[in-house]
């Protein structure tokens, strides 16, 4: 069964590379200093008890993330933690997109989430390997203590906390950069008890 009861997901923050505006999936840009900022603050909000386990995706946008969230435990390194490939649009903005592919994009905007990047990584893939990572995780919590901090990207953060609150995100924007999401066990269930 679960051991974890605390599970702070983060979103890594602003990167040299701009991900506020670039599709920067498995591209390896490192956060900007506007980035760094946001989660030092973002450090500054959560919860002082520390993190049995630190987790990150391999990228070093979300490993410097977790180093500042925090510096004086080991991060693991979490292969399937990894944000999915954009294919021929990594880092694209929208409207580079738009004008390179402009079928391809109006199909991408009126499927949403169930449309592949060209060239990239299938989005069913992706969100198997996220749900097994997590649930991997999860299962080794017995193991490693109480409480996990998982610095990722939005994809993954989404598909995380889906798959542990049983719940969909409609929201397409969610979450913005520098954030995170608290999820707290009771009674068996996930529930995002804070975000921010």
């Amino acid at each position: 069964m679960f051991a974890f009861s605390r599970i702070i997901v983060v979103r890594h923050g602003e990167t040299e590379g701009q991900s506020s505006i670039r599709y920067h999936g498995i591209t390896d840009v490192p956060l900007s200093d506007e980035g760094r900022e946001q989660i030092r603050h973002l450090a500054s909000t959560l919860p002082a008890e520390g993190y049995d386990v630190v987790v990150s995706s391999p990228l070093r946008r979300a490993l410097e993330t977790a180093e500042i969230i925090a510096p004086s435990s080991p991060v693991r390194v979490e292969p399937a933690f990894r944000e999915i490939d954009f294919g021929r649009w990594e880092g694209l903005t929208a409207e580079e997109i738009e004008a390179r592919d402009p079928e391809l994009f109006r199909e991408w905007r009126t499927r949403g989430t169930e449309f592949d990047f060209p060239e990239g990584e299938p989005r069913a893939a992706f969100r198997a390997r996220v749900r097994e990572g997590i649930d991997a995780l999860v299962a080794d919590g017995a193991h490693e203590g109480d409480s996990a901090l998982i610095a990722a990207h939005k994809g993954v953060f989404r598909t995380i906390v889906e798959r542990l609150t049983r719940e969909s995100i409609d929201d397409v924007s969610y979450p913005p950069l520098g954030s995170a999401a608290l999820l707290v066990r009771s009674d068996g269930r996930w529930r995002v008890e804070r975000e921010g």
